[in-house]
């Protein structure tokens, strides 16, 4: 056999390094797959089942405790049932590698969580630890289910539960393959995360990931838990952060499609907590091509009213930009909203009147908004929730917002006057909402046509209201609006005869007004005073109570005034 050539041996040469080259890269390949799937969590699942490949021995002192827990629970434990004798009976049962103890075990913690009320000490946490790491999938049912029912009767403190270490071996159970561990376990850190605490070391345990696959899972059950957990989740923003970064939109905004209600509204209201966070708003609204607007407009129609008063708040949150409110406008979403106004669920009337107020901040949506079912629907809406100071001090805004000159007369003509001075009748004078419904009643007032229809209302209880409101000093803005609007009135007959029988109390308010520190309260009180002494009964109450002898200090303090002002102005021009 003849010898290789020298091209044919570099040839050989070539190839070896090849080999060596890939087989190198190849077992760093190896060796790198195998460092993360020793790092998955579904290994620590696996090495627990390997105990299972031998049948466990009953220890000695496991049969006696074993023997002796038994006869306890024949004799009803006389002394307590969470005592420091069961707790001990209790421990060596669930450590122990026998399925058949901690089946005992985690059933009697069934047990107990079914039938007593009573808080469960701290202590009796520490079982439930090797409870939920057991191989045996009864004892993971039994016990998860006993710990879901402690937490969702408040018999367990939340905050403890993570403490104790048991988070982790709840946070594994998603991974599990049966139903019902899933569900139980969705349910634990659904109840787990009301806490702030305790939904950041959820995020920090990685908890997010598995409760965004199991809420796409099959069974109803299951998904209302996972998705109710990632509701709660979001109620904190870096845990928002975390959704987002692991996928949570895409998978909430088609959850809104689900035939379940009550996952729809998880998912609904979850995408309304992270709609809150402007920084959020661009990447929901790109989610196929804006496909989460058209659906919150959808479920504006649901027949199931915490659903559709969801989906207002969503868009609420999310109509900041022009362009967005623009195009719910152009979505035919009004009449929508108009039909929410007038439902009997008092939460849904909130959230679409409170919508409304967002889209009439803005002159461009204005014309949309002045329609004759819009103000009929918040003339009945004021009608009904006459004491509601959410609603009412929404719908003055709107109303006020709205009340330009072109549409102040279809405005007049609308239940809305009437409404209003049926909630200021009837809301606290402690709410903020007050005060906006007595400035719009004072914007309206202004005009000729705004007054008429107010009188025309007007009876001895709203005029006794009025007179109180501008009487009070707490709030002084409230004092003010509610003065102009008497102001405003007084020409008229019916007015004039209304307030006679309030004499002494508008006298009051007048000289507080004309001792008021802000000139317009002065300005307002001396313009009142001239109209009121045009008639003979207020005319002869103003001599008797010293009227015009306090408008005449007020007067020499305006020259006085107005004298230094004029020094001041000649210092400054030399």
């Amino acid at each position: 056999m003849g010898q290789l050539c020298g091209r044919c041996m570099q040839l050989l040469r070539d190839f070896v390094a090849f080999v060596q080259k890939m087989s190198s890269e190849l077992v760093h390949s190896i060796k790198k797959c195998l460092a993360l799937i020793s790092e998955c969590t579904c290994l620590k699942q696996n090495a627990s089942k390997t105990r299972q490949l031998y049948k466990p021995m009953l220890q000695p002192h496991e049969r006696v405790t074993a023997q002796e827990f038994l006869q306890q629970i024949e004799r009803g434990f006389e002394m307590s049932p969470l005592g420091k004798d069961p707790l001990e009976a209790l421990r060596i049962l669930a450590f122990s590698e026998n399925p058949g103890l901690q089946q005992s075990a985690a059933l009697y913690y069934l047990h107990m969580s079914q039938h007593m009320n009573v808080p469960l000490p701290t202590e009796h946490l520490e079982p439930f630890y090797a409870l939920l790491r057991s191989a045996d999938l009864e004892v993971q049912q039994m016990s998860s289910l006993s710990l879901v029912n402690f937490l969702l009767e408040g018999n367990i403190d939340k905050e403890m539960v993570v403490q104790m270490g048991l988070l982790e071996p709840i946070l594994d159970l998603l991974e599990s393959e049966d139903p019902t561990v899933q569900c139980n376990s969705c349910a634990c850190t659904m109840t787990l995360a009301v806490s702030e605490s305790n939904r950041e070391a959820i995020g920090a345990a990685r908890g997010v990931t598995p409760l965004l696959s199991l809420a796409n899972s099959y069974d109803p059950r299951v998904q209302q838990n996972a998705v109710g957990a990632i509701l709660n989740l979001t109620q904190s923003e870096r845990i928002q952060l975390v959704l987002c970064k692991e996928g949570a939109l895409p998978v909430l905004t088609l959850l809104l499609e689900s035939p379940d209600s009550e996952v729809q509204y998880y998912s609904c209201a979850a995408l309304s907590n992270i709609a809150a966070n402007a920084q959020h708003h661009e990447a929901m609204l790109r989610i196929g091509d804006r496909f989460l607007l058209r659906m919150l407009i959808s479920l504006l129609s649901s027949s199931v009213d915490k659903i559709s008063s969801q989906a207002c708040v969503c868009l609420r949150n999310l109509a900041t930009r022009a362009d967005t409110q623009a195009e719910l406008v152009a979505k035919d979403v009004l009449p929508r909203l108009c039909s929410i106004l007038v439902s009997s669920s008092e939460d849904a009337c909130r959230a679409a009147v409170a919508l409304f107020w967002v889209l009439s901040q803005h002159a461009h949506n204005q014309d949309a908004l002045v329609c004759t079912e819009l103000l009929q629907s918040l003339g009945m809406l004021l009608s009904v929730h006459t004491t509601d100071p959410v609603i009412a001090g929404h719908a003055a805004c709107i109303i006020k917002n709205l009340n330009l000159s072109k549409n102040r007369q279809r405005i007049i003509e609308s239940p809305c006057v009437e409404g209003l001075l049926q909630t200021m009748l009837s809301i606290d004078i402690e709410e903020n909402s007050l005060h906006y419904v007595t400035s719009c009643l004072a914007e309206l007032a202004k005009q000729e046509g705004g007054t008429l229809c107010m009188v025309k209302w007007m009876n001895e209880p709203l005029t006794k209201r009025l007179v109180r409101l501008a009487g009070q000093r707490e709030h002084t803005e409230t004092s003010f609006q509610a003065a102009s609007i008497i102001q405003h009135m007084i020409d008229h007959e019916k007015m004039m005869l209304l307030l006679k029988c309030h004499i002494i109390e508008i006298q009051a308010y007048l000289r507080n007004f004309l001792t008021h520190q802000e000139v317009r309260f002065q300005q307002l009180a001396i313009s009142t005073f001239c109209r009121l002494q045009a008639d003979p009964e207020f005319s002869l109450a103003f001599r008797k109570n010293q009227m015009a002898k306090l408008l005449e200090q007020v007067r020499q303090q305006t020259e006085e005034t107005q004298e230094l002002l004029r020094a001041a102005i000649c210092h400054a021009d030399s």
